[in-house]
């Protein structure tokens, strides 16, 4: 589990932990699915020298708390905790189902300042409708029934991962605490489907976003562990976001990973949030 020095409390009660490193205007990081802050991490070193980085654990997360019924409110209230944390006004980085947050917190009034996501997996396209609708479904079954690693297998199965690949790399996690710290991680697998709009892009909602929003993705996919996925899946949906944001700047990055690498994001984001 990915430790933090820092608690803010949310509306509702909740315990929302987080990092704090450097000094200037606050940057708020979002993390993305199985994510409990540990990806965005790296990214602090990059922008902490001209910026206050705060970087947590979303809630049911990591160090953080979680308090039942989940709602895509909730998740919300958190960011506004941190933001008032920080002053009262910030800028975000979300990472793939991070930056679908980000995005529905600027449209639903939260101070934010400038908004930059990567990869955000909205479902573009008829094609992909069926079987994001039987994932969202399977998963939520599976839910409910507490089966939480069938959920994990599930959202790995659905983004390309073979049967023999789940099973290699549960045996493998199982020889350390990765595996069991999937699992646990697995129902905000569930949390992600909610506020993604069963991964179907808000259009009207998320139109109403005035802020300036930087958009990137890394091109067409080519790691195996997405191979199920069209290898322009990121590229449909932020193209779409592009169009649909009035102060949206698309970005298409060489090279990385869907897990973001600070080398080649961090000076854009240094440059995204410097501007006035």
């Amino acid at each position: 589990m990915n430790e933090m020095a820092f608690r803010v409390t949310s509306h509702d009660g909740t315990t929302i932990a987080y990092d704090r490193k450097g000094s200037g205007p606050a940057v708020v990081l979002v993390g993305g699915a199985q994510d409990d802050g540990a990806e965005n991490a790296s990214l602090v070193p990059a922008l902490a020298e001209h910026f206050t980085v705060y970087n947590y654990a979303r809630r049911g997360r990591g160090a953080s708390g979680f308090t039942e019924p989940y709602a895509v409110e909730r998740e919300i209230e958190d960011l506004d905790a941190l933001v008032a944390e920080a002053g009262g006004s910030a800028h975000l980085f979300g990472a793939s189902s991070g930056g679908a947050l980000a995005l529905e917190a600027a449209a639903a009034g939260s101070a934010i300042d400038r908004i930059a996501v990567w990869e955000v997996p909205y479902a573009v396209g008829d094609d992909l409708r069926p079987r994001f609708e039987e994932y969202v479904a399977d998963t939520r079954r599976a839910f409910d029934a507490g089966r939480d690693e069938e959920v994990l297998e599930l959202f790995m199965r659905m983004t390309g991962a073979s049967d023999d690949n789940i099973a290699a790399r549960k045996a493998a996690g199982k020889q350390t605490a990765h595996w069991a710290e999937s699992v646990a991680l697995a129902p905000t697998l569930v949390h992600d489907s909610l506020f993604l709009n069963r991964y179907q892009l808000p259009a009207d909602r998320l139109a109403t976003v005035t802020q300036p929003v930087l958009i990137t993705t890394g091109g067409p996919i080519t790691v195996p562990y997405m191979a199920g996925l069209p290898s322009d899946f990121f590229d449909r949906a932020a193209d779409e976001l592009a169009d649909l944001l009035p102060h949206a700047r698309r970005e298409t990055l060489e090279g990385p990973d869907h897990v973001v690498d600070p080398q080649i994001l961090g000076p854009l984001l240094l440059q995204f949030f410097s501007e006035h």
